[in-house]
């Protein structure tokens, strides 16, 4: 039976053309990269060459790039690295500020912080459209903020947050800051949803740090963390120890092949991103169009703040049971209610605190296409959906 995948938030498949070069590495740069051989030397500069090409995907220097072992330890990093550095500095209880829409990547690293490292923590509420508020966010920094940690765009809604905005604003507050002999609030962006779908631009957004997720964007699953000036105007400490690999930011023998996939994965994104995007906005913006014609009452949740061009949140007013229950009775459609690591059961957190009601958080079904999505594969996924609604209905 066929089955369609509108679940490209959650993970994607490696693109075939990142494969090859895994496979290419596995067999020829198999050699440790700290070695001074002939070998070594090969896995070191195909890392290097991958750091170039990841680095061009955002628009950074190929130096303020650190490979990590995915999104989860970069964003720690970054988080791990300010709040040492406050207490570096003399803070006895750094502040960070964050949104309450966050990637458990970061709101469970806070957490965790706030139990072992005695530190503060702000959660600034989202609006009703799911948007976060520039002013609302920078009205929460006091004197022992060390960091605002904020994702630049949300897995389960889409919404694109101002991260560019913030950082305006955050500069001018850091002058003011400089001038009363505070230290400087750093920024960090997570950018795991956002790299491959908009672009990202590490000088527009003008942020200290921000985490790239290979899986995210057809890329196997490694990641990177971006940081400005890495070792100059950004201190930046690992969260591991053991050897110097990483320039010492990062111990631990590198996955060759997998950074080498993940070079080449940015590098598509580098080339081909504008047609990416029109494409996934394409079938998404098609999906929506089916939808509302076979269920009339359907609710596109946050649908009037920027989006992602191939997400969307879907609701069905009136519809007695649950999203998790419609997907189960679908026969093709494979998608999800809320992120991959939170429960599937349980009405979407993020939804809620994006003024959701809870009905409607109940029955949303979040949908997110691919590159490779067809109308095709549109059609039948709502006639899936249909059937699936019909079927329920008749019960």
């Amino acid at each position: 039976m066929k089955q369609i995948y509108l679940d490209y938030n959650a993970t994607t498949p490696i693109e075939e053309k990142v494969q090859d070069h895994i496979i290419l590495s596995l067999k020829n740069q198999w050699a440790n990269p700290s070695s001074s051989s002939p070998l070594g030397l090969q896995a070191k500069n195909a890392i290097e060459q991958a750091r170039k090409e990841v680095a061009s995907a955002v628009e950074a220097c190929a130096n303020d790039i650190i490979f990590t072992s995915g999104g989860t330890e970069a964003s720690n990093m970054a988080i791990y690295s300010a709040v040492k550095l406050s207490k570096e500095n003399g803070c006895s209880k750094p502040h960070v500020v964050t949104s309450n829409v966050e990637h458990v990547a970061t709101s469970n690293a806070l957490k965790e912080l706030q139990k072992n490292q005695n530190i503060n923590v702000t959660e600034v509420n989202v609006d009703k459209s799911g948007l976060l508020s520039s002013e609302d966010l920078l009205s929460a920094v006091n004197c022992d903020t060390c960091l605002i940690t904020v994702m630049l765009a949300n897995n389960e809604t889409g919404v694109i947050f101002p991260i560019s905005e913030i950082a305006c604003g955050l500069r001018k507050l850091n002058k003011a800051r400089q001038e009363s002999g505070l230290p400087v609030v750093l920024l960090h962006t997570d950018a795991a949803q956002a790299i491959g779908k908009i672009k990202v631009d590490v000088r527009v957004l003008d942020v200290d740090f921000l985490t790239i997720v290979g899986h995210k964007f057809y890329g196997p699953r490694v990641g990177a963390l971006y940081v400005r000036n890495l070792g100059k105007d950004t201190l930046t400490y690992s969260v591991l120890h053991g050897g110097g690999q990483e320039r010492g930011y990062r111990p631990g023998t590198e996955n060759t092949p997998m950074i080498v996939g993940l070079g080449k994965a940015a590098f598509l994104v580098n080339q081909n991103l504008q047609m990416y995007q029109s494409h996934m906005k394409d079938m998404r913006d098609y999906l929506e169009e089916r939808l509302c014609e076979v269920y009339h009452n359907i609710v596109i949740n946050c649908h009037s703040a920027p989006r992602l061009p191939n997400t969307s949140n879907i609701s069905f007013q009136g519809f007695p049971y649950s999203g998790a229950k419609l997907l189960e009775s679908c026969n093709h459609t494979i998608a999800s209610t809320t992120a991959a690591c939170h429960s599937q059961t349980e009405p979407s957190a993020v939804l809620i605190a994006s003024g959701v009601p809870k009905d409607l958080a109940v029955s949303a079904i979040r949908f997110s296409t691919g590159r490779n999505t067809t109308r095709e594969d549109i059609d039948l996924v709502v006639r899936d959906i249909k059937e699936a609604i019909q079927k329920l209905l008749n019960n």
